[in-house]
């Protein structure tokens, strides 16, 4: 019997499912730790999944 292909996740185009990032910004903190911030990604809010949502552009005298 064959198998059946489970369909495609959803991932982000704008980041490819890698949607939080920890950027160095140099330096490190009085025990040692290295400073970090978090980065989201801006088209899935941080989540990795999902699609971008595309905007229809109305081309015409109301334009």
């Amino acid at each position: 019997m064959t198998q059946h292909t489970p369909p495609a996740s959803r991932i982000c185009p704008a980041c490819d499912g890698f949607a939080t990032v920890a950027v160095t910004i140099g330096g490190r903190d009085p025990r040692g730790h290295l400073r970090t911030i978090t980065a989201h990604c801006p088209a899935c809010h941080g989540t990795g999944t999902g699609t971008v949502t595309v905007r229809r552009v109305w081309e015409g005298a109301g334009a």
